[in-house]
Parts: C-alpha cells; structure tokens; sequence
C-alpha cells in the first residue's frame, strides 16, 4: 500500500533554506587538503635547509678552530662588500661560531625561507583560480575567505615546521657557542621573514590574474628587501645608521643578533607587518571576482605574431619572463662574489681547511682558486633555472593546455623540443649573466681586466653540465612524468659533492655522479675539452631518449 503523504491542498510549502555560511567556513578542511598535496615538498624544503644549515655550522667549527682565525675573519668581513653580501657589523664584535652563522647565513637562508613561504601561497590561491579548481571548491559550502586563510595557515605551518627544524638541528649540534636559546631565536627569525612574505604574496595575489605574476612581484618585493638590508648595513658601518636596513625584513631578522645578543623584540615588527598585510590582503580580495585581478589584464595584439606559430617562438614567449629574472638575478650574484675577489687572499688567508681545498684546486693564484669554487655555486644556481624550464611542457600537459595544440598537426616531439630547446639556451645565457657579473666587479676590485673574459669563459664551460641538467629532466617527463621532482636531485646533489665535499672531504668518486665535477676547474686549471664534449653528447642523447619516451606514452590531464 502507498504510505506517501502529500501536503494538503492548498497549503503552502516552505521553499529550502541555503546553508549558512561565514567567511571563513572549510577552512580547516582546506588546510588539511593542502597539507597533504605539499606532504612531499613541504617536507623536502624543510629537510634540505635544516641540513644545509647543519653543514655549514659544522664546517664553520671545522674550519675557525682558534680565536686567532675568528678574529683575521671578522676583520675581512668588516669591508663593505663583505658587509653587503653578509649582514651588519655588531656581529663582528664577538665573532664566535655562532656569531658567524648569523653573520654569513642568516640573510642567505632567510631568503630562502622566504621563497617557500611565496610559493606556498601562490600555489594554493591564485594557481587555484587560475586553474578553475577555486571556482569548483567556492561552488560549496566554502566562505569568501577560506581559501586564501588556508593558503596562509600552510605556509604558517611550514615556517613553524621550519623554526623548529633548525633549532633542533642546531641545538643538538653540540658546537660552541651555539645554544639552545639562539637556536630557538635563529629558526624564529626564519619563520618572521618567511610570515611576512607569504602575506607579501597574498597582496600580489589579488593583483595580478596569473600566478607567475604573482609570484614575481612577491619575489620583486624580496629582492628589495634584501637590497635595502644589504645597503643599510654598509651605511651602518660608515656612520650613516642603517635606517634603510629597519625598512627590510631581513634586517629586522638580522637584528636579532643571533648567537650575539639575543634579541626577540625585532621580530614583533615581522608579526605586526605580516598581519597588517595579511588584513589588506583580505580587503583586497572582496574588491575583486573570482578569477579576476585588481589589475586588468592587458589586452594583446589582435593578430598575434608570427613566431607563435611556431612551438620555438611559444615556448620563448611562455618562459622569457623566467628567463629574464634568473639572469639579472645571477649577473648580482656573480657581482656580489666579483666585489669580494680582490680581497679573496686576505679572507681565506690560515684558514687551513680553505687552503687545502683551494691548493687541491690548483691555479696559479689564490683568486684563480677562490673563483673556481664560486663558478660551481653560480652553475648550481643557473641549473635551478634548467629544471624549471624543462619542466614547464608538464606544466603545459597537466593544464590542459597542450592537448589543443596536439589535437593539430603539431607533433609531440616539435611542441616539447621548444621548450627543451629555450631550456637549453636560457641556462647558457644565464651562465653568461653570471660570468659577465662575476668577471666585471672581480676586475674592478682586482684591478685586472683580463678577469672579465676569464670569468665568463669559466662560467660557460659549465654549459654541457646544464645540458645534461635538461636531459635528465627531458627523460622523466618523457617515460616517468609523475617522477619529474626527482630532476631536483641533479642540482642539490652537485652542490652538496662538488662545493661542499673538498670542504667535507667526502671521497673523490661521490663528485664523479654529478655533471658537474666532470667540468675543469676554470679559470684554475686549463680547458679539457674531452669531458665537456662527453657531456653535451650525453645531454643530445638523454633529450633524444625523452622524446622517444613522450611518443609513447598517453597524455596525463588529471
């Protein structure tokens, strides 16, 4: 029998209620979503900087064994090139090891803690709408707010995660003059930095549509800070104050005195400024659509050109931007080591660790020496650039952006190879970004000419190295395209065998794994061109071996 009811009649049926929402409502969930798609990366950074750090504690105790070669160090670093590319000169008053870890890495490190603090981000706000995937998410029972809170709250947990990593490192490091309360100050001096950028990041955020955009005015933001620190140090030291270094965030961390005075109150500043921007950010962001920046996008030409017709000139149209930024971003690098290459002989002099490695280096003079280990650092640097560019076609494939283009005439092969290619050439003309800073400050502090030339040589000799930098990445995207990640490996394991194990004096075979301890020494030893031939062949053979693989293999839009 039909027990259904039905109302009377004539009555009147209450139309359903939505759900109410506040503005911040899923944002747990989304949190914990996030934690777990960066359960690998989040970890990997993390890991890799508590480690790096570790290390160089480590090799700071090793190689300053007496007060004696702690004190002809503080008086090399007390110039102004040196003062710019480390941090303010109170440091140097009682320069302990644990002076000299928040000297010499603080603002290097911090920089990087930044870094992940941006991407975090970017990564979960606006990479999310410019995808569509907000659009599905807001579509729920998702407030206004929660995506960008919960961006925010996983880049807060990886800078809290962070902190206590490096304290705990070095707190148990057991080195002198390295504490329990400086290590808790140090790793929240990097989580300060790292909170006020990740709010630096939600503002550009809303700005801009894009999230390459968004990250590039964030890491705009970055470079002036660490612009405005390294200035206000040198003026610091010249009498002038360093008024500019309290308008940076790195200085504020700085400024903590690490290891020295111990001081917490700098980074309240950092906190206040973090949730300042954060609540602009917040405001920001109701001034806007879904989807939409608060700067318009541009609107381009009506034809478009005849180079993106072709997948050269569209890879090179997709990665200038990136390009761009590594080279001026190297070419300072490469100046700021060319400003300290006249005083080299002075900086490393009874340093016995130092000495060993550069006399195991060889060249004819100490600055030859000093700027054969610099040439690895910016080469390891420039191959970050390679993996970036060599994995954006899996950008392009996950997006759903390359199946149209495939869906044409366009074969697999010519539509990857342009991006293999700008990968190719872009980490050239970085190396030579590098070499031409290295190579023009070094011969103005050296008063030697011939140096510029030298330099950029050196630093092209690395080139085969990169080359093989894109064809690791070129295979896995071509027969392992979820494995790409593991491209990362090539350049942090050149750093860690090639500049850090003459210091570590780890074997001699771990360095013959990476590309690049099979490139000469320049401009210390002579050119052999035997192994660079070796490389670019391996490198032609290793992209050809990635296309082959992305032929036969279906296309992964998931």
């Amino acid at each position: 029998m039909n027990t259904t009811t039905h109302p009377a009649r004539g009555a009147r049926t209450e139309p359903a209620r939505p759900e109410r929402t506040g503005t911040l409502t899923g944002t747990g969930r989304l949190l914990r979503f996030a934690l777990r798609r960066d359960r690998v990366r989040l970890p990997v950074w993390i890991l890799a900087l508590s480690l790096g750090t570790l290390l160089t504690a480590t090799s700071l105790r090793d190689l300053y064994t007496t007060p004696a070669s702690r004190r002809s160090a503080a008086e090399t670093m007390g110039s102004p090139a040196a003062l710019a590319t480390s941090g303010p000169e109170h440091y140097l008053t009682d320069y302990t090891h644990g002076a000299m870890l928040g000297h010499q890495m603080l603002g290097f490190t911090a920089v990087l803690a930044a870094l992940l603090a941006v991407l975090t981000v970017t990564r979960h706000s606006r990479a999310e709408e410019e995808s569509g995937r907000a659009e599905l998410v807001r579509s729920a029972v998702v407030g206004r707010h929660a995506p960008l809170a919960a961006a925010l709250g996983t880049a807060t947990v990886a800078m809290v995660a962070l902190a206590a990593a490096l304290a705990l490192v070095l707190g148990t490091a057991g080195i002198p003059d390295i504490d329990w309360g400086g290590s808790l100050l140090y790793g929240a001096a990097h989580a300060a930095v790292g909170l006020v950028l990740a709010a630096v990041a939600a503002v550009t955020a809303q700005v801009t549509p894009h999230s390459r955009g968004a990250s590039g005015l964030a890491f705009a933001v970055l470079g002036l800070a660490y612009a405005l620190r390294a200035v206000g140090d040198v003026s610091g030291a010249d009498g002038g104050g360093g008024a500019l270094s309290w308008l940076s965030p790195i200085g504020w961390a700085q400024r903590t005195y690490v290891y020295v005075d111990d001081r917490w109150w700098p980074l309240l500043l950092a906190l206040a400024v973090a949730v300042a921007t954060t609540a602009l950010a917040v405001r920001l962001s109701t001034r806007r659509d879904l989807g939409a920046g608060l700067r318009p996008a541009r609107g381009g030409p009506p034809r478009a050109g005849a180079a993106l017709l072709h997948p050269l000139g569209l890879a090179w149209r997709l990665q200038r931007g990136l390009l761009l930024g590594f080279c001026v971003a190297l070419f300072l690098l490469g100046a700021s080591y060319g400003s300290v290459l006249g005083d080299a002989e002075d900086m490393l002099d009874d340093i016995a660790a130092v000495e060993d490695v550069l006399a195991e280096i060889g060249g004819a003079s100490v600055v030859e020496s000093f700027a054969a280990m610099v040439m690895i650092v910016l080469a390891v640097i420039a191959a970050v650039h390679a993996v970036l560019a060599a994995a954006r076609p899996r950008a392009e494939e996950t997006g759903r952006r390359a199946e149209p283009l495939l869906a044409t005439p366009l074969s697999r092969a010519r539509w990857a190879g342009g991006h293999l290619a700008v990968a190719l050439a872009g980490g050239t003309l970085v190396l030579l970004a590098a070499g031409l800073g290295f190579g023009t400050l070094g011969a103005a502090t050296a008063g030697d000419a011939a140096l510029v030339p030298e330099l950029t040589g050196a630093a092209l000799a690395y080139a085969p190295a990169l080359w093989v930098t894109v064809g690791v990445s070129a295979v896995l995207f071509g027969w392992l395209p979820r494995a790409l990640p593991l491209a990362w490996a090539v350049p942090l394991w050149g750093f860690v065998v090639d500049y850090l194990g003459p210091i570590l004096q780890l074997p001699d075979w771990l360095a013959r794994l990476s590309p690049f301890g099979h490139v000469p020494s320049l401009p210390a030893d002579p050119v052999a061109w035997t192994p660079l031939l070796v490389l670019t062949l391996l490198a032609a053979a290793l992209v050809a071996l990635g296309l082959a693989g992305l032929r036969r293999r279906d296309l992964d839009t998931t």
